[in-house]
Formats: structure tokens, sequence, C-alpha cells
């Protein structure tokens, strides 16, 4: 690129972002914060670069010198116009009218420059005016790849915050699934236990219904009796013998059937069943949250300093006598002589290079935990009749017979 094309591109752009902003209401009050705001930046970026790359060279040439203090007053009023609209409500009735007059300001800048570039052309050599376009050009560069660079980070924060929040939602979605299934598994074990209490208590109530039967069949078959004496009937042989036999349990088994925490002894021939129970201890697991765990980037500040090696040239004049009086040259002629007085100066540029990687990720392990728990049974203590209570009860059996 040449000189010329590269101070013709900023107005260019400029000027695009001048016909955009020209087309927004005062509504639109978002879209002209970020257009005035790119605007603002290449304007900066313009001004900065001429000031930088192409001012200090027009002052060191006696032909251009002169120039430069009307480029700088030009950049200053733009400036002033630039901030007075950056302070300014973008919805402000007068907001079109500032805009217009910074756009007159700037198109009168742009043309003062376009005449400004055949006097520096004019001026300087090539070899001055190839430096100045290089510069330019490196200048440009390095705020493209800044722009891109900070491009780039946006998109990773932004696909950093994404990631995030999945983490977050399949987190969430776990937990919520974990306790869904630690819901479903209480309930289910809730169920077991109920119905192992039903079977038990089922079991237990067994021997107590069959005795309350036995009971109520015997009843009925004392009244039957007791009735048909009354009527003048002959008792069967077998009711007399269930009255010999069951009558004096009844009132026994009666009281078992109303209190089913006593047991009564049965008749010789019928069994009871003692049902025993005991806890099972049954381990399940589920899934908590221990706390979240974020890693923030942050940007650091450091102050470094570096030392460079700079070289100046100036021009010394000496007067001294001459070694001889004979003329060797053209002498009583009008001569001017210009040599260029140079130094150097420190230039800093900043470039991004990836220092390190923070990688985040979970990782699974497994443990054994022993789980300490009390668990309850039933347990059975049996008395034995003594020799004597069996002894009366051999006898009484023997005189019902």
């Amino acid at each position: 690129m040449t000189l010329r094309s590269l101070m013709q591109a900023g107005p260019a752009k400029a000027n695009e972002l001048f016909a955009k902003l020209s087309e927004t209401s005062d509504g639109a009050v978002k879209t002209r914060e970020r257009l005035f705001a790119e605007l603002k930046a290449e304007l900066e970026f313009h001004t900065s670069l001429e000031e930088q790359h192409l001012f200090p060279v027009l002052r060191r040439n006696p032909e251009t010198k002169d120039l430069v203090a009307d480029a700088i007053r030009d950049n200053k009023e733009l400036r002033a116009k630039v901030a007075e609209l950056d302070g300014m409500a973008k919805n402000d009735a007068i907001f079109s009218e500032r805009l217009s007059e910074l756009q007159k300001v700037f198109r009168q800048h742009a043309r003062d420059r376009k005449e400004l570039l055949p006097a520096v052309q004019l001026a300087l050599s090539e070899e001055q005016v190839q430096g100045v376009t290089d510069k330019m050009e490196a200048g440009i560069a390095g705020a493209e790849q800044a722009k891109q660079d900070e491009a780039e980070e946006r998109r990773a924060k932004a696909r950093q915050e994404r990631e995030e929040a999945e983490f977050l939602a399949r987190q969430a979605e776990l937990r919520e699934q974990e306790d869904a299934t630690a819901e479903r598994e209480q309930a289910a074990a809730e169920h077991r236990v109920r119905a192992q209490a039903r079977q038990v208590a089922d079991a237990a109530l067994k021997p107590v219904t069959a005795m309350a039967k036995a009971v109520d069949e015997a009843t009925r078959h004392q009244t039957t009796a007791t009735f048909g004496a009354e009527a003048g009937r002959t008792q069967s042989p077998a009711l007399a013998l269930t009255n010999m036999f069951m009558w004096p349990w009844l009132g026994a088994m009666q009281s078992a059937q109303q209190n089913g925490s006593t047991k009564a002894r049965g008749v010789s021939g019928m069994e009871e069943v003692v049902p025993l129970g005991e806890e099972v201890l049954e381990v399940g697991k589920r899934t908590e949250n221990r706390g979240t765990a974020r890693i923030r980037r942050f940007v650091v500040e450091t102050p470094i300093e570096r030392q460079v090696t700079l070289q100046s040239e100036r021009v010394v004049v000496e007067r001294r006598r001459p070694v001889s009086d004979k003329v060797t040259g053209e002498i009583l002629t009008e001569v001017t002589v210009e040599i260029v007085e140079t130094e150097e100066v420190p230039t800093v540029e900043k470039r991004l290079r990836l220092r390190e990687e923070i990688v985040v990720r979970t990782e699974r392990a497994q443990r054994i935990e022993t789980v300490k728990e009390t668990v309850r049974r039933d347990e059975v203590e049996i008395q034995q009749p003594s020799r004597k209570r069996g002894s009366q009860n051999f006898l009484l059996g023997t005189t019902e017979g």
C-alpha cells in the first residue's frame, strides 16, 4: 500500500460510520452507542497514526515542519468534537445536529490531509515515504491483530461461560435424577417394610383366629345341647364328650380372643405359632453437592523495564586553519550544505502469546466406607412347666378320660 492509500483508508471507513449513524433514529440508543464507539475508535486511531509516524518525519524536514502545527491543531479540534458527542446522551434531540458538525469538521480534516500529501511526497525522499508507510502499515496490522485477539478472547469467554452453564445444568439434572431415584428407592423400601409388617401381623393373628373359631363352634354346640335338654331330648354322646373336654377351656379361649397380648394354652393336639421378626439393614447411597469450584481469570498488570542502546548523530561544525593556502576547490561562490541529524528513539510493541492452559475437569473416585448401625430382632424365652405342674395335668387328663 502507498502512503496516499493509507491516508485515505481511515476517512473512507469513518465516512461509512457517519452514514450509518445518520440513518439511526432517537429511539435506537444501543445502535447509536455501538456505532459511535466504533467511529470514536476509528478517528482516534487515524489521528494517532499520523502523530506517531508521519509528524515526526515532517518536523525534521525544513520544508514541511511548518505544516505539522496546523495538522496537530486540526486533530485537537476533531478530538474536542468527539469528546463533546461522547458525553452527550445518544437519544438527545441535538445529537444529530452535533453529529453533522463533527462530520463537517472531519471532512475539512480529510481535505487538509489530501492537500498535505503532495507536499509531503515532494519534500521527503522515497526512502522516508516508504519508511512512514511501513510503520503505518505495521500499526494498522497491530490494531487489526489486537481486534482479532480481543474478539477471540470474547468468544473464548462466552464459550467458557456457556460451558460452565451447561456443566451446572448437567449437575442440576444429575442431582434431580439422583433425588428421584432416592425417593423411588425410599418408597419401595417403605412398601417392603409395610408388606413385611402385614405378613407378620397376619401370621400372628392366625392362631388367635383359629382359636376363636374353635370357641365359637364349641359355644354353638353347647347352646344347642342346652336347648335340647330343656326340650326333653336326650344329649348325644359326642356332645357330652365335647362338654367334658372343651367347656373348661372356653373361658380361657374367649379371654385370648379379647386380649391378643396374653397367650393361653391350647388343648392337646393344637399348635400355636409365635412369629419371630428381625430388622434387615439395607444400605443405599445418594449424591450430595459438596460445593462448586469456580475458576476466574483476571488480568494482572506487572511493570517491567528493559534497557535499549540508542544511537544519535549530530552535526559538529569545526573551524580550523588550513595546512596550506593553496586553493584546491571552488571558492568565492554561495554554497549550502545540508546534513541531517538523526537520533534513535525506543519503540514499544506488545504481542499476545499463550502462557499456559488451565484444564478443568471432574474425576470420579471410589472408596469403601463401613456403615455401622443397630438392627433389632425377636428372640424367644422358653419356660418349661415344673414336674409338679405336669403331674397335675396328667392326673386331670386321667380324670376326664
